[in-house]
């Protein structure tokens, strides 16, 4: 839909599309050797007396027109890694090559255009909305701050996003707290959506919802994909929802990529024992079929502290001594160039 605007970029929902199809497959952005750490301080002097490593060398690709799922234990850096790369805030280390432009390089003038086109899906549509403004305020400011809609065009490109997402348009005079947590996530897919971004990332925007919400809010999202040809990090630690919305899947603990593989391949060939931990603990809808779940001991460590090696080691059905000298290495799986594990036992 173009909505025409004196004064204003043109907001095209159509050129998107176009653009966004011709262009699928190509890359979009490149994670290298990400890292966040954050700082513990104490002292008199308040120096820095050790680090919550949270993301320790990350390494992936998301091509255009794809949904990434990113899965993993509460803990294991999953809501860092997607903040730091939209630089929410500021990695440690390491390049985010956007299109080819490392944006952690970026000055924050220089970022702002950025902005438009790297967007976010919070997790809790209710701390996510400021009660204070409008519907049509949250949608549209967006538009207001990069110059693409003003006046009634800015008013029917907010209804038109309603409406995408299973809204109606007289909705934009209302206030976040008159809607449910599943409307709300709506209005925040809306807000992410009404800049045409080239990327998404949806952090865990399902997991405060109810379930019979989240089936709801997934098919919004994985028709919207279809539509728009949407380019999602999709972050998670519901492996069910993951694998039915995702393209690929990459699977984190304690700050690092454990598995990286197409969705099918992961989840009818999971090669790393946390893999599989995980997958044995989605349930089957079906009571006559029984799976032996593989039940890992303890928590998951402190990552103030980790453990040498691999992180995974003192949790792992398979780990050695030599697991614990070794950190190992993201490496393909056989010959399948698209399937990637770090584990020196498989």
């Amino acid at each position: 839909m173009s909505i025409p605007q004196e004064g204003a970029t043109t907001v095209s929902s159509h050129h998107q599309e176009t653009t966004t199809k011709a262009r699928r497959d190509e890359l979009l952005l490149d994670v290298r050797g990400l890292r966040k750490y954050f700082p513990i301080r104490g002292g008199v002097f308040s120096r820095v007396v050790a680090n919550v490593k949270a993301v320790e060398d990350m390494n992936f690709t998301v091509n255009r027109g794809e949904v990434v799922g990113l899965v993993g234990e509460s803990g294991s850096g999953k809501t860092t890694a997607g903040r730091a790369i939209l630089r929410l805030i500021e990695p440690t280390a390491g390049e985010v090559l956007f299109d080819g432009v490392d944006v952690v390089t970026l000055s924050k003038s220089k970022m702002r255009e950025y902005r438009r086109k790297m967007q976010i899906i919070f997790q809790d549509p209710f701390a996510s909305l400021n009660p204070r403004m409008s519907v049509g305020d949250i949608i549209g400011e967006a538009l207001t701050i990069h110059n693409l809609a003003h006046g009634k065009a800015k008013e029917a490109r907010v209804a038109d996003l309603l409406e995408r997402v299973g809204m109606n348009a007289g909705h934009m005079r209302r206030y976040p707290h008159e809607f449910s947590g599943g409307q709300r996530q709506r209005i925040g897919i809306a807000r992410a959506l009404a800049v045409d971004p080239d990327f998404i990332v949806a952090d865990e925007p399902v997991s405060a919802l109810d379930v019979s919400i989240q089936a709801q809010v997934v098919n919004l999202l994985q028709d919207l994909k279809d539509e728009l040809g949407l380019t999602m990090l999709f972050i998670a630690h519901d492996l069910g929802v993951v694998e039915y919305i995702s393209d690929k899947v990459i699977v984190m603990y304690l700050g690092r990529i454990m598995e990286i593989a197409p969705a099918k391949e992961l989840y009818h060939n999971p090669v790393h024992p946390y893999t599989e931990a995980l997958l044995t603990a989605v349930p089957i809808p079906d009571p006559t079929i029984k799976r032996e779940r593989v039940i890992l001991q303890g928590d998951i460590p402190s990552p103030i502290n980790p453990p040498s090696g691999c992180v995974f080691r003192t949790r792992c059905p398979l780990a050695t001594e030599e697991c614990a000298h070794v950190v190992p290495p993201l490496e393909q799986v056989g010959s399948d160039p698209n399937h990637f594990k770090a584990c020196i036992h498989r």
